[in-house]
This record gives C-alpha cells, structure tokens and sequence, in this order.
C-alpha cells in the first residue's frame, strides 16, 4: 500500500463525544449495507483510492475496501484509532477531516458516515474539492429513526427525547433532520434508497444505546447509568433476552460529484 500519509502521531483538538466508549462504539455500532459501497464505487471515477474521514471504528472504511483498491481512513480521535476494524486495504491514521495531508485530486471518493455534522463544514467542503479528482464523489449519510418493534420504539423514543434528550450535543440536531438542510456545493446525483439491517440481542441494542454520546455525556454528568432507567421495560417489550429481532435504520444519503 502506498503510503501517502504521515499523520499518525498528530494531536488534533477536536470536539470528542467518542474516545471514551470508542470500544462500545466498535463492538455495537450496526454495520451499513454493502449496496452503499457498491454505488458508491459504480459513481466513483476510478477505484483506485477512497477516502473516509471521521471514521470511528472503520465500519464504511471496510465496507468502502471492498470496492476500492486501497482506502485512507482518519479520524481525529487515536482511540478510535485504536479499535478500528483491520483490512490489509485500509490504512488507518490520526487526522482531520478539514486538513487531511493527502494529495490534491487523489481520491475518486470521500466519505462522512454518520459523523458530518462534527466539521466544519466550510473547511471541509474546502478540502474534499481539494482531495478529489475531477468528478470524484462526495457522499455521507447518517441514519436515525429504528425500527423494529413499536412498543421497544416508543421506550428508545422517550430514552432518546427524554432521559438523555438534554445530553446531546447540539450539533446532533443535524443527523434528526438527515442532513438534507446543509448546504451541498457539489453535483448531487440521484440514488437508490438504502438502510441498515440487522439482527440483534437486547443486550446489542443496550451497548449500542451506551455507546450513544448523549449517554456518556449523562454518566459524565450524573455518575449513573440513564439504562437503567429503561431497561426493565425494555426487557419486557423485548421478551426474550436471547432472542433475536430484526433492526431497521433508514439511511438519508447526500451524494455527488466534484466540479
């Protein structure tokens, strides 16, 4: 693999809701569908390199290798760093999304999942015109509302909206509304819909309901565990503790293309 950063030493100020669960964060966040990359990589000019910023734990960066012959991933947390999911094609580094050190026109795609609304979007935009070739994609995405049953719904609505609603981070607000109100300066091009699924315990779902920054910001705060404030009624919405559901998260997708 070519190496085209030497960033991995960096101490980056950023705003970090993440490096201290960034190990529930690996082990619970659900994983996106290979349809994604798939289109990703059809619209890409090329599949020579992508690029995935803010990458947490590596899920679409590994996701993303499959299509691409090499992939650079970064995200200014080293803890996150740390837990990322290994690929030979993914070459993980400690960086800024707004300031990468890439190369100018390298990457035939660059992507944000569930993470754009951390930047600075600006500088951001800034650097992905920057980082991609002539007609290279631009794509991030960000999924919100579960489904999979009504009455286990309705009990992570009030946990969400309620117990932890006044933990989030104001920035959050963006991922409610799919990010279809940011400013998009690129190509926009159409796309089929896409969502995640997939099969869980209840004891998956509370991890990934720790893993949520408004939870450890609520720990942080108040030195207990808001789960426990929901989770007798959501084992009796649940029923069986071992058994598994089907989880749905919709995706909202902003994707196109470079001038």
């Amino acid at each position: 693999m070519n190496n085209l950063l030497k960033l991995h030493h960096l101490v980056i100020a950023f705003k970090d809701h993440f490096s201290r669960q960034a190990g529930d964060y690996a082990e619970f966040r659900p994983g996106y569908p290979r349809s994604l990359f798939a289109f990703i990589a059809e619209q890409a000019p090329n599949d020579k390199l992508a690029v995935d910023v803010a990458t947490g734990n590596g899920q679409a960066a590994v996701g993303l290798a499959e299509f691409f012959q090499q992939v650079i991933a970064l995200d200014a947390s080293a803890a996150q760093i740390a837990s990322a999911r290994p690929s030979d094609r993914v070459e993980y580094c400690v960086g800024s999304a707004e300031a990468t050190g890439l190369p100018t026109h390298c990457g035939d795609a660059l992507t944000v999942a569930q993470a754009v609304h951390w930047l600075d979007l600006g500088a951001f935009y800034a650097e992905a015109r920057r980082v991609l070739r002539p007609r290279g994609l631009l794509a991030f995405w960000a999924y919100n509302d579960l489904r999979v049953t009504p009455a286990v719904e309705a009990l992570i609505r009030r946990y969400h909206d309620e117990v932890v609603g006044p933990y989030w981070p104001p920035e959050r607000k963006m991922v409610g509304r799919g990010y279809l109100e940011l400013p998009f300066p690129f190509e926009e091009i159409a796309h089929p819909d896409f969502a995640i699924e997939t099969d869980w315990t209840l004891g998956h779902l509370l991890g990934y309901l720790r893993s949520w920054s408004a939870t450890q910001r609520y720990l942080s705060a108040n030195q207990s565990d808001p789960i426990s404030l929901i989770a007798s009624d959501l084992a009796q919405a649940w029923g069986d503790p071992g058994g598994k559901r089907r989880l749905t998260w919709p995706l909202t997708l902003r994707i196109g293309r470079a001038y």
